[in-house]
């Protein structure tokens, strides 16, 4: 059995879900090769170290270009927010690293081609953490599509909801600044769900989008206290959101279904609500990410009488992922999807196959945003080019 010795940059909400999935995975999954926890790289040497000796990593690093060329890295995972990938995907590919990068995949589509161009041409395996799509539930919708059991598709509804810069004192983290962010829940929230759209719909031609602000000026973040979606603030001081607080998308697919999209962070009581319908010529589906072990199916072919949304809990072995996990009816959890994207990228290396989502999608996936912002900006449909 042959190892793969994983660097790990970046160590906070990411970089724990992360080290749980590169631990789990080989105690669930037969895989062809083990990964290792060899280094975790991060600026805060003493919080850095805390973190290592928790997860098990053998080592700690705080400078990531020196982790990149160490000889006996075979990964690196990119656990940081967006502004941060570029630099290192290109040096890790130019490396000859495999890449498990986190999403959004870059700041804009010139960074994005630009990584997917290094990373093929130095034939290193690339992976956008899309994780989503190993939900059991949202696999099995795509075999039922795949199967015809929707026939023509003819739309797709997506909703992501959060609320946690609802209160106006609520810092001004890097989220909420464009140098770091690009923009607010059409790049982070709505990237998820346009992975799903394209993944289970199809490839998207044209755009129309709306955004706003709700909240223009904010207390500046003490970035020393700045977690998983929380900060402290700095006292007396305030700066410009440069991002949008929430996004409506329309689009166009190019088979002929129509799309909706919304993302937001002023959903009040909404933690992490991320919904889909999808609705076709013989059957629907519909997802609710806080119900994640059900999937809602309609059949036409159901006997007049008896037709109506059927919950199948998605817990059975035939189930995608679901056989190396526990009993039916025993539920799985949103940690589960890290470990089974790490066990489809560990078998992509070992196969010399590809994975998917990879940079090709996550390009794909910044071009509709990219086009998104344009049209919220001048206020006309844009129409999607070579995508």
């Amino acid at each position: 059995m042959k190892t793969l010795n994983v660097g790990l940059i970046g160590y906070k909400f990411m970089g724990r879900a992360h080290s749980n999935a590169w631990l789990q995975a080989p105690h669930f999954f037969d895989l062809p090769r083990t990964p290792v926890l060899k280094v975790a790289c991060g600026r805060h040497e003493a919080s850095l170290k805390e973190f290592a000796q928790k997860w098990g990593w053998e080592e700690t690093e705080t400078d990531w270009k020196k982790l990149v060329t160490r000889p006996d890295i075979d990964i690196i995972d990119i656990a940081l927010p967006q502004h941060l990938h570029y630099e290192i995907a290109i040096a890790a590919a130019k490396a000859g690293k495999h890449i498990f990068c986190e999403k959004p995949l870059a700041m804009n589509s010139q960074q994005a081609e630009e990584m997917l161009r290094v990373c093929e041409d130095n034939k290193v395996t690339h992976y956008l953490n899309h994780n989503y799509r190993r939900v059991p539930a949202i696999a099995f919708a795509k075999k039922l599509i795949k199967e015809g059991q929707l026939g023509r598709i003819f739309h797709w509804r997506g909703a992501y909801q959060q609320d946690w810069i609802v209160d106006p004192e609520f810092p001004l983290t890097w989220q909420l600044r464009k140098e770091t962010a690009q923009a607010g829940p059409q790049w982070d929230l709505n990237s998820h769900s346009l992975d799903l759209a394209q993944y289970l719909v199809g490839d998207i031609k044209s755009v129309s989008c709306l955004t706003t602000n709700f909240i223009k000026e904010r207390p500046l973040a003490d970035e020393t206290t700045s977690g998983n979606l929380s900060a402290e603030a700095k006292t007396g001081e305030t700066g410009e959101v440069t991002v949008e607080d929430a996004a409506l998308m329309l689009v166009e697919f190019e088979n002929g279904a129509i799309g909706s999209f919304e993302a937001t962070r002023f959903a009040t009581g909404r933690k992490n609500h991320n919904t889909f319908e999808i609705y076709g010529s013989k059957g629907s589906l519909t997802f609710d990410l806080e119900n994640m072990n059900e999937l809602l199916f309609y059949s036409n072919s159901d006997p007049a009488g008896l037709q109506g949304f059927r919950k199948i809990l998605t817990t059975d072995a035939l189930h995608p992922y679901v056989q190396n996990w526990w009993p039916a009816g025993h539920i799985i959890g949103y940690e589960h999807t890290f470990v089974h994207a790490v066990v489809d990228f560990i078998k992509a290396i070992a196969e010399n196959k590809t994975v998917e989502p990879n940079f090709h999608d996550g390009l794909k996936i910044i071009k509709v945003l990219e086009a998104g912002l344009q049209s919220a900006a001048t206020g006309q449909k844009i129409i999607l080019k070579n995508n």
